[in-house]
């Protein structure tokens, strides 16, 4: 069993191979420059808890997809990508892990991505052995697990729920890294979708408006609609649900503004000729500074909000889920790491996965308050 980290030297990449040498993982450190992840190795190396846990390293490029294929060994291995943004560059990793029969997991946020490796990746996964678990960060396993265990409430309570909403919030400054606004223009053009009256409807970017969420203590927090993983994994949980809603609060008062704006744009790159002139544009300024992001006290000002409400047929409420956690790169470092254990020493069924799916409630939540994503109401 081996566990390759792909993108290692990316700011994702970094914070992520840390908390898989610091849990003892023995990660293969990949990325393009040798010298590169040589000189990460090399700090990691003192955090290992013995000599056996020490990360080892390896040079893969998904611009060459052969060598992102090298870098597993047998089907017991496990893949983890942070190289975005997704829709452009994520192809390589999924490609090499459904050839292998591997685990695979990844931090993208991107929704076309999401769905791509659902759709399309998950049948050739079936087929293969491979196990594919996309979206394992921030973006979008806390969602997923407020949803979850909402549901979870609902049950218990003997009232099904017919529609879920997710929301994510930051509680106190952040600051977003350099692959986060790469991805952001991926996903400003890409296709989107919302799980609406029991089916998965195309809808265009931007679209959907916004809802505020009561996050307690006098705190009403507003977030725009957006496509998520929890549209696809989230209705296989309970066949009751029949709509799900994923809102982004990052924004803060700027968010009906933001909305508006993304309505705006998504109108204007629908028109033929004039979306894929600007997104190559602005795709190609967002990539020209890599590799950064928030410091780690920058980090530390920040604490992750997401909270899932469940509502009945008729629109009466049932049940709310808050999560807290830790800000949110520090948060998908963590769960890339455990993902990534759990992923080589439990059995996942092949194809495409949510988290819970994946791994289970109860051990998806007890492995998440572990790194201090816990319920709050």
């Amino acid at each position: 069993m081996r566990i390759v980290l792909l993108g290692a030297t990316g700011y994702t990449g970094r914070l992520t191979a840390d908390a898989m040498v610091r849990a003892g993982l023995a990660p293969v450190l990949a990325g393009r420059r040798h010298d590169a992840v040589a000189r990460l190795a090399d700090r990691l190396a003192p955090l290992a808890p013995s000599p056996a846990a020490e990360p080892t390293i390896a040079v893969a490029d998904v611009h060459d997809p052969d060598s992102v294929r090298r870098l597993l060994h047998s089907s017991d291995d496990v893949l983890v990508s942070t190289v975005g943004p997704f829709t452009s560059l994520g192809a390589a990793a999924v490609d090499a892990a459904v050839d292998a029969g591997a685990a695979y997991l990844d931090s993208t946020g991107e929704s076309g991505f999401i769905r791509h490796v659902f759709d399309v990746d998950g049948p050739r996964a079936e087929a293969t052995g491979a196990r594919l678990i996309p979206a394992f960060g921030y973006d979008y396993v806390p969602g997923n697990l407020a949803a979850a265990l909402v549901l979870r409430r609902c049950r218990d309570v003997g009232r099904p729920a017919a529609r879920i909403d997710v929301g994510y919030f930051v509680d106190g400054s952040f600051g977003i890294s350099s692959g986060t606004r790469a991805s952001a223009a991926e996903v400003l053009f890409a296709p989107s979708y919302a799980f609406t009256g029991g089916h998965l409807m195309e809808r265009r970017p931007g679209t959907g408006g916004t809802r505020e969420f009561d996050l307690g203590r006098g705190r009403r927090w507003r977030g725009m609609a957006m496509a998520g993983s929890e549209h696809l994994t989230v209705p296989p949980i309970d066949s009751a649900v029949t709509d799900v809603g994923v809102w982004l609060g990052w924004a803060g008062r700027w968010t009906a503004p933001a909305s508006v704006a993304g309505a705006a744009v998504g109108a204007i790159v629908s028109i033929p000729g004039v979306g894929s002139g600007l997104r190559r544009g602005i795709s190609r300024r967002a990539a020209k500074v890599t590799g950064s992001g928030p410091d780690a006290s920058a980090r530390a000002g920040a604490r992750t909000l997401v909270q899932a409400d469940a509502t009945d047929a008729v629109g009466r409420p049932v049940a709310s889920v808050r999560l807290d956690g830790p800000s949110p790169y520090d948060l998908t470092a963590d769960l890339l790491a455990w993902g990534a254990a759990m992923a080589a020493t439990h059995d996942v069924a092949p194809g495409a996965h949510g988290p819970v799916e994946a791994f289970g409630l109860d051990n998806l939540e007890r492995g998440c308050a572990d790194m201090g994503l816990v319920a709050v109401t």
